[in-house]
């Protein structure tokens, strides 16, 4: 599953598969649930997704950075960040997964 990944074509199809809601209707779910989380995260708050995670907005302040290849200093303007933290059970499940596909795995 390495490199895989979900598109919001395949979260409509799934929405599709598992409530039995039309495709455009599916799409415009997942549309709706997402633009809902971009707009909240837009104003600074967070969102909680229970048994998935929490993301946050986080601002950084401004620095010097410096440029690897010439060495030269840069300043870097204050900017936000999008932080993700993962719920407990988020983990636990890819954890659990991680730990089964070893175990099928035959050692080299």
């Amino acid at each position: 599953m390495a490199g895989n990944t979900v598109t919001r074509a395949q979260l409509s199809e799934a929405v599709y598969q598992e409530v039995g809601l039309s495709r455009n209707e599916s799409a415009d779910l997942v549309e709706s649930v997402l633009g809902h989380i971009v707009e909240s995260l837009s104003k600074g708050d967070s969102v909680k997704i229970s048994s998935f995670g929490s993301f946050h907005v986080r601002s950084k302040g401004g620095r010097i950075g410096r440029n690897p290849k010439t060495g030269e200093e840069v300043p870097i303007q204050p900017r936000k960040v999008l932080i993700f933290r993962a719920s407990h059970v988020l983990k636990e499940r890819i954890n659990a997964a991680l730990t089964s596909i070893r175990a099928v795995k035959p050692q080299s």
